[in-house]
């Protein structure tokens, strides 16, 4: 397996499929987190690629020295390349899991996607395409409760900015937004905010095959997040199936329409109005917690690769245990200590969650991941306390 990932997904990646016996290589960033890891391995005969999806990545990805393997994404882009090979000569030595790219688009631009759930008339939040300050003035600020700007694209939007969405309290402030963002070439819609907590978010995981068949599924709570509001998930828990049976619905119903094929992991949100679990968004690909999934027993990443050797993908009948908790604990050590961030909850009650979860990248045989993104920590707080500003 050549895995094309970075950070806390990349990491998760390499441990699952170590999990499961599969020998892996994966192209990151120099001095990532990944590098940390006992698994760690560049793809042979490459050279200096470290992952990045452009011009060259198709040289890069021919010069690998194996005479077959299996790719696998931990980022849109990286999906989207590794689909687009369909019918392509590579495709001969490097096998995938993978929607076609119209699918992949379909999914991950944030404007076409809104615009699918519309025509299928799944539940959703409302969301406005802003392409002119016309736009702008056509969104009904009055019939909503609140209104975010959301990147058509995702994973550029956030490294260019370091976060997923920006509120807009008002027209003036909406407008300003466009026209800043649209001057520097993002794409942008506005969304209505689905009332409710961090803990309304619901996550649905798994895996789909090439027949169709969901071979692995489970759901997962949001109980706290770090930054607010647009941030990620820094504590969650498993919840059984059946209490998020609507949205489990919503998402097969999707991904039938789709004929979606690969890993997915779709976000709902439980509005507190009525009850609906609207769905956010659908990663197709790998994500932050993937490996608490195979500690769950379900490791999407092993399902990955049997699917894309046209190999059997079992089944797994056993659903998850319920109230089984991960926690990013430099994340939710933040999360906890900001004003509102316990949520009521006692530091008797988050200490006993931190005591019985999976430590999202602290392993006891993997160590020295988690030791690097603790020290990076440990430095930021000195150097926060000290009033200097961490470069590391």
């Amino acid at each position: 397996m050549i895995v094309i990932a970075r950070d806390y997904t990349g990491l998760g990646m390499l441990r699952c499929l170590a999990q499961a016996g599969i020998p892996s290589y994966i192209a990151c960033p120099p001095d990532d987190l990944c590098m940390y890891s006992r698994w760690y391995r560049p793809p042979p005969g490459v050279g200096a690629w470290h992952g990045e999806i452009n011009e060259h990545t198709h040289h890069y990805v021919s010069a690998v020295t194996l005479d077959r393997a299996v790719l696998m994404p931990g980022a849109d882009d990286a999906a989207l390349w590794i689909a687009g090979l369909a019918g392509s000569r590579l495709a001969n030595r490097f096998h995938f899991s993978s929607s076609s790219h119209e699918t992949l688009d379909i999914l991950q631009d944030k404007q076409r996607f809104g615009q699918f759930l519309a025509t299928a008339g799944l539940p959703h939040p409302r969301t406005f395409t802003l392409n002119s300050q016309a736009d702008v003035l056509a969104v009904p600020f009055d019939k909503m409760d609140r209104v975010f700007v959301k990147p058509m694209d995702s994973q550029h939007f956030n490294n260019a900015f370091g976060k997923k969405g920006i509120w807009a309290h008002d027209r003036d402030e909406l407008n300003r937004l466009w026209d800043e963002l649209h001057t520097a070439g993002f794409g942008v819609i506005a969304q209505e905010y689905v009332p409710g907590s961090a803990a309304d978010h619901y996550f649905i995981d798994g895996f789909r095959d090439r027949l169709g068949d969901i071979s692995g599924v489970m759901a997962r709570r949001r109980v706290r997040i770090y930054p607010p509001d647009f941030g990620n998930s820094s504590y969650c828990e498993t919840v059984a199936l059946r209490d998020v049976s609507g949205a489990y619905d919503t998402l097969c119903d999707l991904l039938a329409r789709l004929n979606y094929r690969g890993i997915f992991s779709a976000e709902f949100k439980r509005d507190s109005r009525n009850g609906v679990f609207r769905i956010l968004e659908v990663n197709t690909r790998a994500w932050w917690y993937v490996e608490f999934a195979a500690r769950c027993g379900i490791n999407v990443c092993a399902m990955a690769y049997n699917d894309a050797l046209e190999r059997p993908v079992p089944r797994v009948v056993s659903s998850p245990p319920v109230g089984v908790g991960c926690v990013n604990w430099v994340n939710d050590a933040k999360s906890v200590l900001s004003p509102a961030g316990r949520h009521g909850a006692s530091w008797l009650r988050i200490i006993r969650q931190w005591l019985h979860s999976c430590f999202h990248v602290l392993r006891s045989n993997d160590l020295r991941p988690g030791l690097h993104v603790m020290g990076i920590a440990l430095m930021q707080r000195i150097k926060s306390l000290a009033g200097i500003e961490y470069r590391g």
